[in-house]
């Protein structure tokens, strides 16, 4: 994927069929760079070398900017999930769980804007949020563990199990480099514990 060149101050072209593709993936780097405060529609604009009422043609405001994004990530997350789902390498759970922390720690600036309330509470944000949800429902729905489970127990579950995930992620990120592998491996071998058959 091509990138401005930041030495000659070049943008690359557009045309209207990649300009949104392109102001998310600009917005990425400035969130990326300074955080949401950085983040704003003239800044976005001036960096992919546009006019700023190019923006407004496809995001009215910051905030529909920023759940654009965060749609985005979760759509990345999906994929993460269902990749690891399919992978033959250890167990779906451990898969599973490393997808998860891989996609937070490689994107915290996305990861954490994905979990804002308020961006959360966006329609298009809490879909694509339950299309990552439903497939960790799946993973632990073919579990052995849990083939004696209803529907709605195993939907509880995969609840807590996310909610496990994303507040060792939360714990990591905040910790630091060095706080992050010991707990996620700590909490991934509790959780193949817990998923396995005895």
């Amino acid at each position: 994927m091509p990138w401005a060149d930041a030495d000659s101050g070049r943008r690359r072209g557009y045309h209207v069929g990649n300009l949104r593709i392109q102001l998310l993936d600009e917005a990425r780097t400035l969130l990326r760079e300074g955080g949401i405060a950085k983040l704003n529609l003239r800044a976005l604009a001036a960096r992919a070398g546009i006019a700023a009422g190019s923006v407004y043609h496809h995001y009215a405001s910051k905030n529909a900017l920023l759940a654009g994004l965060a749609a985005e990530g979760f759509g990345e997350l999906e994929a993460a999930l269902s990749h690891a789902a399919a992978s033959p390498e250890g167990t779906p759970i451990r898969a599973s769980a490393l997808a998860y922390f891989g996609f937070a720690r490689g994107q915290p600036g996305v990861y954490g804007l994905m979990f804002d309330p308020q961006i959360l509470a966006e329609p298009e944000v809490s879909a694509a949020r339950d299309r990552a949800f439903d497939v960790l429902v799946q993973v632990i729905g073919h579990a052995a563990s849990q083939q004696d489970r209803t529907e709605e127990q195993v939907y509880k579950v995969a609840l807590a199990v996310w909610a496990c995930g994303h507040g060792a992620a939360s714990m990591t990120l905040a910790g630091g480099e060095g706080a992050q592998t010991p707990l996620m491996e700590d909490v991934i071998q509790g959780l193949e514990v817990l998923f396995r058959r005895d």
